[in-house]
């Protein structure tokens, strides 16, 4: 482990994404379903994974994957190396789809279920997706972009699938019918995800035969700016970032014994490591919150389990520390709380320490390194630090001038280690631009590290907004609205909210002669083409907007404006 700015080169000359150190591999993982396959043999009856009153076992796990993977064999035209969307909320059919998947050899492309058409029509294109299992409460919003993309394969599943016949009904039938939750949708050419379970039960699966340096997974991100692009994450990523992980927990987590709450979604990279990797592989018990907004009914889950771990970010502890049903709840089990996914607040910390009495632990991560790049240890945590880099990771600070600065500088936070992409997707010159001639991922963060090691981010990425752990791009936003009628140009910032860390605010500036329009209805011209969490919940109408002399927008004045 890297204790300071100075790389000790022990990764230098590596392609990304292609090697294993030994010490992150004890095992001698060759792909991620190796660790499920471990796993099953160790820990086959206890529970693996819970959502909405079901549970899978290890071994039913691995048994309903084999039918998943043996169905893509067997019943599709789909290769090794192609390409599946998975795109469900957080119920048990995700691991099942996920590794039956991996077994066929297909990458996964993570995609989150709050997504526009047009959003998923990007995704889907650019990743050159060919199969996609999705939510029913979603597939309204495949049925508008299907034709527009290449999926040949779609399988639907609706939330209470893998329960008992007569409670799949009941459950299924008022998710629809009676909370309305399913807009209408005719796909002829679909299955239901128990239809191809069912065409593969009785076939073997053929293993295919793989290797670290194969890309496992396709997870989405706009890096620090820009169009989102597919980060290469490869099975040498994963593993040796989930022993990175793995080991700086080891003395917390106990193997077999672990109930963790789940809140996070798992096509998140930041709960798919954790849940869907590090505590699997361990024996843990995953408790699934489809949805953590339903604070009500998360609370009314969380009453049922004596649990001993809690993965969630700032938003989520500061909303679940102001209800009073979940300051009434046993917190005697809870060993560890882990935070990520955006800044933790001191506020928001000490707060869940006196709800819960559990210390907050926080780490640092992106998408491009699969995603931990340094960690608190246990018993040792700073609040308001990121923690130490995890084993075989190399920090650097970077000057302006590309220069290493020494330690109690601040400057541009750049990684190298087993756990950094291999690329992004098709997107070569996106790829030298983040990365150095030395293999170091230039992470877009300013940081500055401590005389111990310890690292703290000073300030992101300098423009992307994060609402309740999600990235937003401004870029992204201010195409959707000046693409609106009536507005000339527009520039989005985010500014402080008490619920979501921060939130979008717009800055429009109207065509002449056009008629102020209403916010309400910007709003809903957004929510047409932006996911919910990207839509701007503040607008301000100005006469013009800050510009340098070449007249680029200056966001950075806008956002010391909010803040003076």
């Amino acid at each position: 482990m890297s204790m300071d700015t100075t790389p000790n080169n022990l990764h230098a000359g590596k392609a990304p994404g292609t090697f294993l150190p030994e010490s992150l591999n004890p095992h001698g993982y060759q792909s991620v379903t190796d660790i499920l396959a471990v796993a099953v043999e160790t820990h086959a009856d206890l529970p693996a994974f819970t959502s909405v009153g079901r549970t899978l076992t290890y071994r039913e796990l691995n048994e309903k994957s084999d039918q998943f993977a043996a169905y893509l064999q067997n019943e599709t035209d789909l290769t090794p190396g192609d390409r599946i969307a998975v795109q469900l909320p957080n119920i048990i059919q995700y691991p099942v789809v996920l590794f039956g998947a991996m077994k066929a050899g297909l990458v996964v492309v993570n995609t989150n279920p709050l997504y526009t058409p047009k959003e998923l029509e990007h995704q889907f294109n650019d990743a050159g997706v060919k199969a996609l299992v999705v939510f029913a409460n979603m597939a309204h919003n495949v049925e508008k972009i299907l034709a527009k993309t290449s999926i040949k394969h779609l399988i639907i599943t609706e939330i209470a699938d893998f329960h008992p016949p007569i409670k799949r009904l009941l459950v299924n039938s008022v998710v629809k019918y009676v909370k309305k939750m399913v807009p209408a949708y005719h796909i002829p050419s679909a299955l239901t995800l128990n239809e191809a379970l069912a065409k593969g039960q009785d076939k073997k699966v053929q293993k295919v035969t793989g290797s670290p340096e194969q890309i496992a997974v396709l997870q989405y991100t706009g890096g620090t700016t820009g169009v989102a692009k597919g980060a290469m994450l490869t099975h040498a990523n994963l593993i040796s970032n989930m022993y990175q992980l793995s080991s700086r927990l080891s003395s917390i987590i106990a193997d077999r014994e672990e109930v963790y709450i789940a809140p996070l979604p798992l096509y998140h990279i930041y709960a798919f490591l954790i849940h869907g990797l590090t505590l699997l592989e361990r024996g843990a018990h995953s408790v699934l919150i489809p949805n953590p907004r339903d604070l009500p009914g998360f609370v009314k889950e969380l009453k049922k389990w004596p649990f001993t771990g809690f993965v969630g970010l700032n938003t989520l502890f500061v909303g679940l520390c102001n209800n009073a049903d979940f300051r009434a709840l046993d917190f005697s089990t809870l060993k560890l709380t882990c935070s990520g996914g955006m800044p933790l607040t001191h506020a928001a910390a000490e707060e869940w320490k006196k709800v819960t009495g559990c210390q907050v632990v926080e780490g640092y991560g992106l998408t491009e390194t699969s995603p931990v790049v340094s960690f608190n240890p246990i018993g040792k945590e700073r609040i308001g630090t990121i923690g130490l880099p995890v084993a075989e990771t190399d920090i650097k600070i970077q000057g302006r001038d590309g220069s290493t600065l020494p330690q109690g500088e601040s400057g541009m936070l750049c990684v190298r280690g087993p756990q950094v992409m291999k690329g992004y997707w098709n997107r070569e010159e996106a790829t030298r631009e983040v990365m150095t001639d030395d293999g170091f991922l230039i992470t877009g963060d300013i940081a500055m590290q401590h005389p111990d090691g310890y690292l703290q981010i000073v300030d992101r990425a300098k423009d992307m907004i994060i609402v309740s752990g999600f990235n937003v791009y401004p870029t992204e936003v201010e195409d959707c609205l000046s693409s609106h009628p009536a507005i000339l140009e527009s520039a989005a910032i985010g500014v402080p909210d008490d619920k979501a860390g921060e939130a979008v605010k717009a800055f429009v500036v109207l065509k002449a002669n056009a008629e102020k329009p209403d916010v309400k209805a910007l709003r809903a011209y957004c929510k047409e083409n932006l996911a919910a969490y990207k839509v701007p919940k503040y607008f301000e109408i100005r006469m013009e907007l800050p510009k340098t002399n070449v007249g680029k927008v200056l966001r950075r004045a806008l956002r010391e404006e909010e803040q003076a």
